[in-house]
Parts: structure tokens; C-alpha cells; sequence
């Protein structure tokens, strides 16, 4: 059964969706299946792995009802787009709206090694449907002022959903993104998380860099089009699949990392 990641976080632009679009390269570069979903009515993943804009059904389909999950994959990834927002207002009048999209991938948890699920940044039903759906969830935090806030209102949500259908969801934990460590307050915002958080703040921390939007535009991986760049998530992949005990993708990984 796969191992299902919701990634979120309390805002837009904190280099979440990049995230999981470089961790689902590196992890098929592993030699693991991975399927990404986009949650988000943005669409800025389904961009970012270049589907099709007129692909169908997407996430919204599968939420309303019209399509099984199974047939809304797009070469390993199911996009979203704008009629998502409107999918989740008809979900609310629904019973049992929270379980909807748990109840959806059960047909294809078996087919993957690891769903990475991307929230939209807004603490809605959409991801609550995400956190009941996962077994673990990944913070994304900008390296700013308000970081600590946006973390707990997050967490509060994660609470949420172990409230309601999944007291088994575990925090993965934080990782500071748009982090330029040579400042002070990178440093500082990375500081006042630990004291708060612990080990549960990843050791890696994401650059800041307008080569993430080039090569989204590009539709090549950072990996490619700056691996230097690159490096920073190969090593946040590492922590994570240390945290997930993934320890064959892990020595694959290294492979990478040492290319």
C-alpha cells in the first residue's frame, strides 16, 4: 500500500507545489511509483508536470462523483483546475464529505509506492479531504515573519482530521522553504521553529531562486536545469524517506546525490 503524503501549508507561495513536483521526480528516479494528485483549483501542479489543460476527468470529477479515480490518472499524475473550487462547495452539502477522497483512491493505493497529495493554501474541506486521506502530512513554511503562526494554524487543521476520520495521521514534519540562511532572519525563523518543533523541523531548508519558476516554465526538473539547486531536495528526500523507513529508495538515493 502506498505511503500518502498530504503537503500543505497555511499560504500560497511558500514553495509547496515545487516541493512535491521535485520529491515526485526524485522519487520516481528512485525507482518507486509514484502518483501525484493536484488538490489545488490553481492547477499549478498539473502545469508543472505539463498535462494536458483539456485532460479529463480531473480530481473534480472524481470528487463529484462523475468519474472513479482509477480513470482520472494522467500519466501518473491527477490534475486540477478551476472547476475544483466549484466541486468543493457542492461537497459540503454532502454526508461523509471528509472521506470522499479516502474513499476514491482506495482502487489505487496498491498500485503506488508513494501519493503525494497537493492541498491547496487554504485550511477548507478540500484539505481536510487531503489530511483524512494520508497517512502522514508535510509542512511547507516560508522563511518569514509569521512562519510560526502559519505552522500552528496548520497543525490545528491536521488536528482536525485526526478528530474526525484519522487519528493514525502522522506529522512527517516542517521544511522551510524560500530560506536564504545567509540572513539573519532565515536564521532566525529557522531558530524560533526548532526551539518550537524540535527535531520535527527538517534539517534541509530550500534556496530561494527564480530558477524553480524558469524550469517550471521550461517543463524541465531542477534537478536538470540547476543541480545545484537540486541538491537541496535530494537532501530533503533523503530526510524524508529516513523518516518513512523507505531504506532501499534511500541507497538508490545516494546514487544521485554522489552523480
Amino acid at each position: 500500500m502506498a505511503e500518502t503524503i498530504a503537503v500543505l501549508s497555511q499560504k500560497g507561495g511558500t514553495g509547496k507545489t515545487t516541493s512535491v513536483r521535485t520529491l515526485t521526480d526524485i522519487l520516481r528516479r528512485c525507482g518507486l511509483q509514484v502518483l501525484a494528485i493536484d488538490l489545488d483549483p490553481q492547477g499549478n501542479l498539473s502545469d508543472y508536470f505539463d498535462v494536458d489543460p483539456e485532460a479529463d476527468p480531473t480530481i473534480a470529477d472524481v470528487l463529484a462523483g462523475r468519474a472513479a479515480l482509477a480513470d482520472a490518472i494522467h500519466d501518473d499524475v491527477v490534475p486540477a483546475n478551476l472547476p475544483l473550487a466549484e466541486a468543493e462547495l457542492a461537497l459540503a452539502g454532502k454526508m461523509g464529505r471528509e472521506l470522499t477522497l479516502k474513499r476514491a483512491l482506495k482502487d489505487v493505493k496498491r498500485r503506488y509506492d508513494v501519493i503525494f497529495i497537493d492541498c491547496p493554501p487554504a485550511l477548507g474541506l478540500l484539505t481536510v479531504n487531503g489530511l483524512v486521506a494520508a497517512d502522514h502530512t508535510l509542512i511547507s513554511a516560508e522563511a518569514q515573519h509569521f512562519a510560526l503562526q502559519g505552522v500552528v494554524q496548520v497543525l490545528d487543521m491536521v488536528e482536525v482530521a485526526r478528530d474526525l476520520h484519522n487519528e493514525s495521521l502522522n506529522w512527517l514534519g516542517v521544511v522551510l522553504n524560500i530560506a536564504d540562511m545567509r540572513t539573519v532572519h532565515s536564521r532566525e525563523t529557522y531558530a524560533a521553529l526548532k526551539q518550537e518543533y524540535g527535531d520535527k523541523v527538517l534539517d534541509t531548508t530550500i534556496r530561494p531562486s527564480i530558477a524553480y519558476a524558469e524550469s517550471a516554465e521550461r517543463g524541465v526538473s531542477i534537478l536538470d536545469y540547476r543541480p545545484d539547486l537540486g541538491a537541496d531536495y535530494l537532501a530533503l528526500a533523503d530526510e524524508l524517506l529516513e523518516r518513512l523507513g523507505m531504506d532501499e529508495p534511500r541507497r538508490k538515493l545516494k546514487g544521485l546525490r554522489a552523480a
